[in-house]
């Protein structure tokens, strides 16, 4: 079965590219295109698209504020943001508000086709360049509070399953390097490093090294 798409963006020159460039997979069918949020409402409720890729920059209504809608209209559907918007705020938004992943357009073809294809297996996705300003965000939304009463003692955390290895790499994820980046700092091999995040990723129970990271820097190891 093909995945069938649902382009949204503003720019009709960006659309028809991007879906000639999707339509030469044979796993891929563009069932649609819209230019606004408006429309893209219309087309998701009559083609009941498989996914959504969605531009932020849209006249009128931004694809992030359009989101609630989309989802509301095809909630089967998986929403997959692809935008020039390197703003924190957007991707943070973006993710609240149900979106499957957050990529950037300078991404290239052969990575955005791996992209929709682990976003339709259940993983969430957000561009490499974006994972430390994700983690940013959550560091100032998980600044500490003025301290109230004495509460209960915190239960277990998850990183305690990790070795100190892990630990190490994951604070890497954290900051926003990759696997190379990581494998230099540390002085291992990259493979080493690939083999640790698999073992962080199934440790934590988390799909993605996104979500590895935000619980990183909510336990205070980020």
């Amino acid at each position: 079965m093909k995945i069938r798409i649902l382009v949204v963006d503003d720019h009709t020159l960006f659309r028809r590219g991007l879906t000639a460039l999707l339509n030469r997979d044979p796993g891929f069918e563009v069932v649609g295109d819209a230019g606004d949020a408006g429309e893209a409402q219309r087309r998701a409720e009559e083609l009941k698209p498989d996914l959504i890729l969605l531009d932020n920059h849209l006249p009128g209504v931004t694809g992030v504020d359009a989101l609630p809608a989309l989802r509301e209209a095809v909630p089967a559907a998986r929403v997959l943001m692809l935008t020039v918007s390197e703003d924190e705020g957007d991707l943070a938004g973006a993710l609240r508000a149900g979106a499957s992943g957050y990529l950037l357009k300078t991404i290239e073809g052969d990575a955005l086709a791996a992209a929709i294809r682990r976003v339709m297996r259940g993983e969430s996705i957000v561009a490499e360049e974006m994972t430390g300003k994700l983690v940013a965000a959550y560091r100032d939304a998980a600044a500490p509070r003025p301290a109230k009463a004495a509460e209960p003692a915190a239960a277990a955390s998850p990183l305690d399953a990790l070795s100190p290895r892990e630990q190490d790499i994951l604070r890497g994820i954290a900051s926003g390097q990759g696997n190379k980046e990581i494998a230099r700092s540390l002085g291992i091999a990259e493979t080493t490093v690939k083999i640790h995040v698999q073992h962080i990723l199934r440790k934590l129970d988390v799909s993605s090294r996104v979500h590895a990271a935000v619980i990183a820097v909510e336990r205070g190891l980020g």
